[in-house]
């Protein structure tokens, strides 16, 4: 567990690869959030072309269980911009919350900021970095903290404002999902064939290759063995011995255990994903085989339970109708962050350069006109926590970056602590 940088009076401090903290690489996967609600919302499109008033009605209802508003007001006219089919936003979030039992808030395992462009016919992706370092909005005496844990302190709200805020870009929708959402939705199809890209073991209950016994455990969990380029599932159930049953079809709990191995992984968190993306696309094609198997009251009770979103049923239903083409175009992109050691924790930093790079794309996407990037960190921090932390000012970035093209116009930001307001110095969001 991450430790409480504010429970240290001398916080411990390096940089890791100054020189290559700027470095870019590219994106090696679509997050699994994306994808999930592309399901729901292809899934059920295709079902209400094709079946009864009665069904129409479970769907519906299913659909508004799935309804929470954010609790914000939204900075743009969100039924304006659907109904004329503008290009919108949607923030994405995978929640571990519910992950292997657990019932607290969780942070956001996962966030994706999505532009959706009919005229262009283009959906635009970015990720960004879980243990970016923030002052979530609203809560920036908690300085310093990661993205994720912006969810925790203020859920799908102090999400939102905090990446609003952070790229200077408008984000009209949200949407979640748990990870218990995946596996229930394995189940629910049936299981899903996945061919691995690498030969691995993996036990949930200790995220490594071993029985819970080697490390303390009163249960020894169950192993998963997956072999590359196969579709077969080996499981030793109570990870004793070397007894294993196989299968060539992944169960929502073996779904789990392939999407969540990083340790053994070569590529670390991007590999993770990129395993994360293969069950998605399993569960799509499962999905569309057969849509109409999906019309039960388990499958939608599943949907419930597991997503939420400040998407209606009719705004759903106008998506479908005006946005689907833009699916068949998807651009990926990534915040690059560089790592910090802040009392003894693992964080990521995100240069302002790097973030206008990615603000003016998204803001292209949208056809917004061009505008500043956010503040460094989010919500407001004074130069002097900044250099207890030794984290840089944008104004010090300047000087180390101003040569980039891509940073020009958010150099002029000046300090992350500065007196003034985000709203006092960038350019309105739906602008």
């Amino acid at each position: 567990m991450d430790n409480d940088p504010q429970n240290s009076t001398q916080p411990e401090y390096s940089r890791i690869s100054r020189n290559n903290m700027y470095s870019k690489r590219k994106s090696q996967s679509k997050l699994r959030v994306f994808r999930i609600v592309l399901v729901i919302i292809g899934v059920l499109g295709v079902i209400l072309g094709i079946t009864a008033a009665n069904t129409y009605q479970r769907i519906h209802e299913a659909v508004n269980k799935t309804f929470k508003s954010s609790g914000m007001k939204k900075s743009r006219d969100t039924s304006e911009i659907l109904t004329q089919g503008k290009p919108f936003t949607v923030l994405l979030m995978g929640t571990d919350t519910g992950e292997l039992g657990r019932e607290d808030a969780g942070r956001t395992d996962s966030l994706m900021l999505m532009t959706v462009n009919p005229k262009k016919k283009a959906t635009t992706l970015v990720s960004i970095p879980r243990d970016t370092v923030i002052a979530p909005v609203g809560y920036e005496s908690k300085f310093p903290q990661k993205m994720n844990s912006a969810y925790e302190f203020g859920k799908e709200a102090t999400t939102i404002k905090t990446v609003q805020q952070w790229l200077n870009v408008p984000i009209d929708f949200y949407g979640m999902v748990n990870m218990h959402g995946m596996e229930d939705v394995v189940n629910e199809v049936g299981g899903i064939e996945v061919e691995s890209p690498l030969t691995f073991k993996y036990n949930p209950l200790t995220a490594h290759a071993d029985s819970g016994y080697d490390y303390g455990f009163a249960d020894s969990g169950d192993l998963y063995s997956f072999t590359k380029g196969s579709t077969r599932v080996g499981l030793n159930k109570g990870a004793t011995d070397d007894k294993y049953t196989y299968s060539n079809t992944m169960n929502g709990a073996a779904a789990l255990a392939f999407s969540r191995m990083r340790y053994d992984d070569p590529q670390g968190d991007y590999g993770r994903t990129a395993r994360q993306r293969l069950v998605l696309q399993g569960i799509m094609q499962k999905a569309k085989s057969n849509p109409t198997k999906l019309v039960n009251q388990s499958f939608l009770d599943t949907i419930s339970k597991n997503a939420l979103t400040d998407l209606t049923y009719d705004d759903m239903m106008l998506i479908v109708q005006k946005y689907v083409s833009a699916a068949s175009n998807i651009k990926n992109d990534h915040l690059q962050g560089g790592g910090y050691m802040i009392a003894g924790t693992s964080y990521e930093h995100v240069t302002q350069s790097e973030k206008q790079r990615v603000t003016n794309k998204l803001r292209s996407s949208l056809g917004l006109k061009k505008a500043k990037t956010g503040p460094l960190y989010a919500g407001n921090v004074s130069n002097a926590k900044l250099a207890l932390y030794q984290l840089p000012t944008a104004a010090e970035e300047t000087a180390d970056d101003n040569s980039s093209t891509a940073g020009t116009t958010g150099s002029t930001l000046g300090n992350a602590g500065a007196s003034t307001t985000a709203n006092e110095t960038l350019d309105g969001y739906g602008q």
